[in-house]
């Protein structure tokens, strides 16, 4: 399913899908994206993708309480940071070069 998330006025798009066992659950800014466990970083910084990286979460609601375990480079040089909020990501992720 993807359907539009609206937080403090900035729009994104979330993506949730049933895959097997677990959920693939993505939202998506406009300079990268916020994914669970089931994108893997490795191959996200192999592809030059600018995104962070949560896991433990069953839904796009979990998804923006959730904190960051992990981002790409790219994201890093952004400013994305373990342990920051999604919500915080995603308005960096948001923001005009």
């Amino acid at each position: 399913m993807i359907r539009p998330v609206e937080l403090e006025g900035r729009k994104y798009t979330a993506v949730e899908s049933e895959l097997g066992n677990l959920r693939l659950i993505v939202i998506k800014a406009k300079r990268g994206y916020i994914a669970c466990s089931y994108i893997d970083r490795e191959t996200a910084e192999k592809v030059g993708d600018v995104a962070g990286f949560v896991c433990g979460v069953k839904n796009v609601d979990d998804m923006l309480r959730a904190k960051l375990r992990t981002a790409t480079t790219w994201a890093e040089d952004m400013g994305l940071r373990e342990g920051m909020s999604v919500k915080k990501a995603l308005e960096i992720l948001d923001t005009e070069s």
